[in-house]
This record gives structure tokens, C-alpha cells and sequence, in this order.
């Protein structure tokens, strides 16, 4: 075939394909986005999530946020000694045997451990927030700053409910960290975990927010009263950043790391993060009261991910928000209105829409404040002002006390207990913590205490002031009912 006869057929053919090409997305592919270079500036219309293709406040790189974090997040090592007497547990019957008179003295014995996670300077003066996990029962707190100047801390308080603590160095001009505002993180949002991971130098990683107000059950470890309302992230975090702050593009902390979901001991892709609104309000309350002022609203509320059966015989009905399981009788929410059947919608201006998010907005406040709860009631939706309350369902600033630091539930004997062991009274140890002082010794259930360095007490008011006397070291000399002999259990209480 000719050339002149070719270019005459090739043109009729792309004329026709053209038009078959127009007509038919004319008449029938109307909904169909057709992608030319002419677009390649702007977004198709038909995406999933339309957004506008700028990224203002995306950064670059993260640069400048770990610039302004990492000399103000610090090495924290610990050292402890677990001190333990001779003596063998009550429960041995190596005990009726050797009947040890205690009077004659024992050598306790030490068994040292060491310790090291982070920390986030928050004063130029040397205040500094880490984990209560970090340093509980710790003897000794070494601080390392990013230029290798090292320092020793004094531990000023801890709340193991929410595992903050506050430790001190003496410095002066030291940077810190500004804090941000958690109730403004999105999921998605871009953060970086700084810490010590692994007793590594400081070391930076990145990732996003993926879940607000999760909760792990884990502080349930350290406290009765435990507080968990975690951001969620998959920014890398291992053993050692304990402690560190979570910070967000801005250099702007946002939370305290705690924790990780590993089965591994090890990251497996999920961290937890204390949020900052809660640490601001600990860290406050510790510094000023030396013991966190805890608000309650005063409900029994259902927990999530019920089963419809258990929903069923509770009476728990579906709904957004908090539901109302019960109400105590004078608390907080019952004076306001609050009823069983209610859901709690909101804590003033914040949403609420699980269990977490309601204790940690709670918890962000004091005794004798006024929050607005909204809350729904048979499809409509109310207000009401509610006055926080402490657990003694008062407004009173509660004060801290030595015994808070045993970790223990204590109770005078009775007289016929008394009169049974022979003695005028004494100090029942009913409860021992997983932390605290009394849970370092070897010190069982059901232990009474009669003497706190040679001095005798009877009641628990009595143990209470010999126990301030003595400062940080005490020996504690006792009896277990039904068994011979004088115990004696050498420990040190934090300071």
C-alpha cells in the first residue's frame, strides 16, 4: 500500500477514536474522573477525603523539634537496695525451730539492683517529670543531660495512679520544655518519642498519634486507684524511654512516655503516652501539696467492649457516651442531677465518648472545682454544674502522710488480739502494695508492728509519729499472731 494512501486511513481512524472517546464520556461515564496532565496542580474531585493538597503545618523534616527537645530530656539511673532480714518467712516451719529473739540482733542483708530510664526537664531550676516506675524505691537518682554533665536528683513525690514522679537537680539556666495542649491532638498527627531507649545516647524517633484514651490496665500494678487514659502511637519506644517526653512538630510537649504493648518486653509497633493536660495537673499538685488533689465526680460507670448478655442483666442500654451505672449517695454527680441510666456526653467543652476519656478529663482537675457535665437523658440533652469532690467526698485539700508511703493497709489491733499475744497493742499489717516501703522487705500479711526504732506504739496514730521522727531509716520490730518470737524488718522510707 502507498504512503498516500496510509496517512489518509490513520487520520480517519484517530478522528473517530477521538470521537467515540468525547461522545461516550459525555453520555455515559459522567461520574468517571479522567486524569491529564493539565490537573497534575490540583486535586480529583472524586478522592475518598477531599483535602486542599497544602501542608502548611507539616514539617519538612523534624529538625528544629528535636533540637529544642533533646537537651532537655535527660538519663535517669537509679540504684536500690532491697534490704532483708535474716529472718525466714512466717510460713516456714523452720521457724518454730529457731525461734529467733531479735533483741539479739540480725544483720540484714542487700541486694542491689540498678535502674535507667528518661526524663523531661520542665524548670530552668532543675525540676524535672519521669515515671514513678522509674524511680520507686530507688536509693540513688543520677541524672545525665545531652552534653554528659551529670548530676544528683532528689526525689520530691510520686503518683503511682497516673506512674508520674518528680525529681529535682541542683542546676540553674538548664533548658526545658514547654508544654502543649494533648486535648488538641488529632489521630494522625505527626509526634516524636525522645528519650534513652536501651541506655543508648538520646535518641529521637517518629511516628503519628493512632488512638487517644486507650487504656492497659497496667498501672493496676502500683495503685488501687489507678488513672489511664493514653495517646497511642507507633513512634518507637523501648525499654529506657520511660519517662521521656512525647513531643509534637512544634518542640511542644504533649506527653510523658509509660509504656509499650509488646509480647516481647520489647517494641512491637505500639507505644502509650501519658497525655501532657494530666501531667501538668500531677506535677502541680506534687510540687505544691507533696500528694495529688484527686477530683471524683462520684458514678460507677459500664465499662466498654461489654457483652450483650452482661448488658443485658446490668440494664446497660447503647448509646454515645458514658453510661450511668450507679451514683454515690451524696457524691458529686447525685447533687447535681446525675442519674443511673444517664450518659455522660461531655466534661465542659471536651467530648467524652468512653470510660478513659471521661476519668482522664476528670482527673485533669481538683476537688471544689466546677465543671459542666453534659449528659443525655431519654434522647435529650442537658447541662449541669457539678462541684468536684475528693474521696472523702468533701472539698478539703487532702495532705500527705508518711504512711501513704508504706504502701500498706494498717489497722490498730483489738484488745482481744492484744490481750491474746500479750502485749498492750500494736499496728496489724492488713495489705502489703506491690510498691512502697513495706513491699521491699520481707515483711508478710498480718505482721504487728510494736516497736519503731525501740519505741513502743500502740495504735496506728502512734506508729504514724514515730514514724515521722525517724526520717528516712526505720526498724520495725514485731510479731506474727500464733507464732513465736520477735521479728525485725530493717527498711528505708523515700523521702
Amino acid at each position: 500500500m502507498k504512503l498516500q494512501q496510509v496517512v489518509p486511513i490513520i487520520l480517519l481512524s484517530a478522528v473517530t477514536s477521538v470521537g467515540s472517546m468525547v461522545a461516550y464520556n459525555k453520555y455515559f461515564n459522567k461520574n468517571e474522573y479522567a486524569y491529564n496532565a493539565a490537573d497534575q496542580r490540583e486535586i480529583p474531585a472524586n478522592y475518598a477525603g477531599f483535602f486542599d493538597g497544602k501542608a502548611d503545618n507539616a514539617p519538612s523534616d523534624f529538625v528544629d523539634a528535636a533540637n529544642s527537645a533533646i537537651p532537655a530530656t535527660v538519663h535517669i539511673k537509679t540504684k536500690s537496695t532491697r534490704t532483708a532480714s535474716n529472718n525466714l518467712p512466717r510460713r516456714s516451719p523452720l521457724f518454730d525451730l529457731f525461734g529467733f529473739d531479735m533483741d539479739e540482733g540480725m544483720t540484714p542483708r542487700s541486694m542491689p539492683s540498678m535502674g535507667s530510664g528518661s526524663g523531661a526537664i520542665i524548670s530552668d531550676d532543675g525540676y524535672i517529670v519521669t515515671n514513678n516506675h522509674v524511680v520507686d524505691g530507688a536509693d540513688d537518682i543520677t541524672v545525665s543531660t545531652s552534653d554528659k554533665k551529670t548530676y544528683k536528683a532528689k526525689l520530691i513525690a510520686v503518683d503511682a495512679s497516673s506512674d508520674l514522679a518528680v525529681i529535682k537537680i541542683d542546676a540553674k539556666g538548664l533548658p526545658f520544655l514547654l508544654y502543649g495542649n494533648s486535648d488538641d491532638l488529632k489521630i494522625g498527627q505527626w509526634v516524636l518519642a525522645v528519650g534513652y531507649p536501651l541506655n543508648l545516647d538520646a535518641t529521637v524517633t517518629a511516628g503519628i498519634v493512632s488512638a487517644k484514651s486507650r487504656t492497659l490496665d497496667i498501672n493496676k500494678r502500683q495503685s488501687k486507684v489507678p488513672i489511664e487514659s493514653f495517646i497511642q502511637t507507633d513512634a518507637a519506644v523501648n525499654p529506657g524511654n520511660s519517662g521521656g517526653p512525647l513531643i509534637n512538630t512544634a518542640g511542644q510537649m504533649i506527653g510523658i512516655n509509660s509504656a509499650i504493648a509488646s509480647p516481647t518486653g520489647s517494641y512491637a509497633g505500639y507505644s502509650f503516652t501519658i497525655p501532657v493536660n494530666l501531667v501538668k495537673k500531677i506535677v502541680a499538685d506534687l510540687m505544691k501539696f507533696g500528694t495529688v488533689q484527686r477530683a471524683y465526680l462520684g458514678i460507677n460507670y459500664a465499662p466498654d467492649n461489654l457483652s450483650d448478655e452482661v448488658k443485658k442483666q446490668e440494664g446497660i442500654v447503647d448509646g454515645e457516651g458514658v453510661f450511668v451505672l450507679d451514683v454515690t449517695k451524696d457524691g458529686a454527680a447525685a447533687s447535681s442531677g446525675i442519674q443511673k441510666g444517664d450518659f455522660i456526653t461531655r466534661v465542659n467543652s471536651v467530648p467524652v465518648r468512653s470510660g478513659p476519656e471521661m476519668v482522664g478529663q476528670i482527673a485533669t482537675y481538683r476537688p471544689g472545682d466546677r465543671v459542666k457535665i453534659g449528659y443525655r437523658r431519654n434522647g435529650k440533652e442537658s447541662v449541669t454544674e457539678v462541684v468536684l469532690r475528693n474521696s472523702g467526698g468533701t472539698t478539703a485539700i487532702v495532705k500527705t502522710s508518711v504512711l501513704d508511703k508504706l504502701g500498706a493497709e494498717l489497722s490498730t489491733i483489738s484488745a482481744k488480739t492484744a490481750k491474746e499475744m500479750g502485749v498492750k497493742g500494736g499496728v496489724m499489717v492488713k495489705g502489703i502494695d506491690d510498691n512502697g516501703a513495706f513491699s521491699k522487705t520481707r515483711m508478710e500479711e498480718g505482721f504487728v508492728i510494736l516497736k519503731v526504732n525501740g519505741k513502743e506504739v500502740n495504735t496506728v496514730e502512734e506508729f504514724r509519729v514515730e514514724l515521722e521522727k525517724a526520717g528516712n531509716a526505720v526498724t520495725l520490730d514485731g510479731m506474727y499472731p500464733g507464732y513465736d518470737g520477735v521479728f525485725r524488718y530493717p527498711m528505708k522510707i523515700a523521702e
